[in-house]
């Protein structure tokens, strides 16, 4: 199966947090997404392997993606390595997105900047002929994403472009709140983390009200590119 976008994600829950409304903007406009999840999130205080796999799925049938995969990297030990970037490259010629979307490369967890470091290597070694992949024993065609770009997760930065998620962002927070382990239930006896707090899926809505207001729009998720974004004049009359 083709995909139109692929996101890469270190965590179950990492996708829909930092851009769970484009994900679903794309999806309700027809296009198919996928979400790989690097790790299980077994280093997570909260929930479990099993758990959090139960809720990621629960958030893909929200979002309506077409594909979720994890590549079992172990959590917290997200390196670029040979076999890692083999990993990641074979997801790229398996579904031949025409986008790619990756945590950007300065963030508080060193799980998301390493993310971020093997996508774009991968995404390079992708495009070169002489990097064979394979499928069990059938070899895959080589193939390089277009674009890639950056989402964001703690650490904020002047983005390229802000997508307006103002109709979709009541089901940005439905995929959230798929995680039940992870984020705030006073019914948990769990120990609080920086995102059980009562308080962080307020910060997650300030922020959208932030990056929505920089483009006259309720709700917005920002995103970064490294490299030049065309416009055409039709693009430039229609915003």
């Amino acid at each position: 199966m083709n995909l139109d976008v692929l996101v890469f994600a270190a965590h179950p829950d990492d996708a829909e947090l930092s851009m769970g409304g484009t994900i679903a903007k794309f999806t309700e406009s027809g296009f198919k997404v996928g979400i790989i999840d690097l790790t299980q999130g077994e280093m997570g205080t909260r929930g479990s392997v099993e758990i959090r796999k139960n809720e990621a799925a629960d958030a893909a049938k929200i979002l309506k993606i077409s594909v979720r995969e994890n590549l079992l990297i172990p959590d917290g030990d997200i390196r670029i390595s040979n076999e890692n970037i083999n990993k990641v490259v074979v997801m790229m010629r398996k579904y031949c997105p025409g986008l790619v979307f990756a945590p950007y490369f300065n963030d508080r967890h060193p799980d998301h900047i390493h993310t971020s470091d093997l996508i774009k290597e991968a995404m390079f070694v992708s495009g070169l002929s002489k990097a064979k992949t394979f499928v069990g024993e059938n070899a895959q065609a080589v193939f390089r994403p277009s674009k890639l770009f950056y989402y964001m997760q703690t650490y904020t930065f002047q983005p390229s472009f802000i997508v307006d998620i103002t109709g979709s962002f009541e089901k940005k927070l439905n995929s959230i709140r798929a995680f039940k382990t992870q984020f705030h239930n006073p019914d948990s006896n769990e120990p609080e983390t920086f995102i059980s707090k009562p308080e962080f899926i307020d910060f997650v809505e300030a922020r959208a009200k932030y990056f929505g207001f920089q483009i006259g729009k309720k709700f917005g998720e920002p995103f970064y590119s490294e490299v030049n974004i065309e416009l055409s004049i039709n693009d430039m009359l229609n915003n």
